[in-house]
């Protein structure tokens, strides 16, 4: 059997990208890029990134779409929460009311978008402007505080936000690795189960070599990661909301009507629309979504923050952009996946705290990270130039 080397090389183009980055700062960094700390830090600072790139993959699949007004309900919808739970409301309550505003401000936008044809970037642009202004107005301009011990906990806030060991208490969470483990054996029996379904429906299941060898290389860093996080206090609770969303979202995109209807419009709206789908309901969920992850992010990051102030979320918009773009998503619509996003937004995570351990100045890593993403860009209109 023969390897298509061009073809891997291709179709992993970023992964390999990744990887080169990550041993690039680990030997500049002398060795402190994957320190146990330092990666469990990875996933706690860049949670907003995964969340947001998540409901972001949806608008871009449409068309190139994107909602930049996302950083700005971050911080409106954080600092609400922030403000209730302040006046001692219930957390849960504000939780709730916090995703609510969320899908509130994304069903306004869908609106303009969807069903009065406002170009998606004159109109977050807008939403941009305005929620930032209103996050100002429910803040008042001040940082507001939040000790409500169980929301933190829940959302990643704070030092102690770990699930508990459940096996000991020593330096090893042995929790952590049984469920790195636990998770490569359920990934195996899906991918046999696929397998097994397909051949019985009479399909062409390609070589078995090939699942195993992906199987073996997926679970090896797999359990390796979660080897490394069970050396510094085990799982976050934040990896848990990010788990939770990229699974969702994986389902949406791939196992849903709606999920194929999103790749349709992106890949040629007109005859989407000639063959009897709405568009228009398309775009509608796209941003009802986008303002849903844009929810759960501002909660996620005012928990880690333990406090809500007017400049969060700033950027976080162009984060969850990047994301998209560096994992694959077509700048053209119709092309990208949630794997993709999960390499972009490691991608980027990895640069901004290899930077950050070499001393890099704020403002030059913004640099690597623009010249990173029109990259990205590039590769993806030059493949599309080939493909046409």
């Amino acid at each position: 059997m023969s390897v298509n080397f061009k073809a891997i090389l291709k179709k992993y183009t970023m992964v390999l990208a990744l990887i080169a980055v990550i041993i690039f700062f680990q030997v500049t960094t002398g060795g402190k890029m994957l320190l146990p700390q330092n990666m469990n830090n990875l996933i706690s600072q860049n949670a907003y990134v995964f969340v947001l790139a998540a409901g972001m993959l949806l608008c871009i699949l449409t068309g190139g779409n994107i909602d930049l007004a996302v950083g700005s309900v971050v911080c409106f919808v954080g600092g609400i929460g922030a403000v209730m739970m302040d006046k001692d409301i219930p957390a849960i309550l504000a939780v709730i009311v916090m995703l609510v505003g969320g899908i509130l401000v994304g069903a306004w936008q869908g609106f303009w978008i969807a069903y009065v044809k406002v170009p998606p970037f004159i109109a977050t642009l807008a939403g941009m402007y305005a929620f930032r202004g209103l996050s100002n107005v429910v803040l008042q301009g001040y940082s507001v505080g939040i000790d409500n011990a169980g929301f933190l906990y829940i959302f990643g806030g704070g030092a102690d936000c770990y699930i508990p060991d459940l096996f000991g208490n020593g330096a090893f969470n042995m929790t952590c690795l049984l469920v790195g483990i636990l998770l490569v054996v359920i990934y195996a029996a899906l991918v046999f189960k696929r397998r097994m379904s397909a051949k019985a429906a009479g399909y062409s299941v390609g070589p078995l070599a090939s699942d195993i060898i992906k199987l073996i290389i997926i679970g090896v860093v797999v359990i390796w990661f979660f080897f490394m996080l069970s050396q510094y206090k085990g799982i976050p609770t934040s990896l848990i909301w990010i788990g939770v969303v990229l699974l969702v979202y994986a389902y949406i995109t791939t196992n849903t009507t709606m999920g194929r209807y999103l790749y349709a419009v992106g890949g040629n709206e007109k005859a989407t629309t000639l063959s009897g789908i709405d568009s228009r309901k398309v775009y509608f969920f796209a941003y009802v979504n986008m303002g849903l992850m844009a929810g759960l992010a501002g909660i996620l990051t005012v928990a880690r923050a333990t406090h809500a102030e007017p400049t969060f979320g700033a950027g976080y918009e162009m984060d969850a952009i990047a994301a998209c773009f560096i994992g694959g998503a077509s700048a053209y619509g119709g092309e990208g996946n949630v794997f993709g996003i999960v390499i972009g937004a490691l991608l980027m995570g990895v640069i901004n705290m290899g930077m950050s351990i070499m001393g890099v100045e704020a403002n030059y890593q913004k640099v690597v990270k623009g010249i990173v993403v029109l990259v990205a860009i590039v590769f993806d209109v030059m493949s599309s130039k080939k493909k046409n």
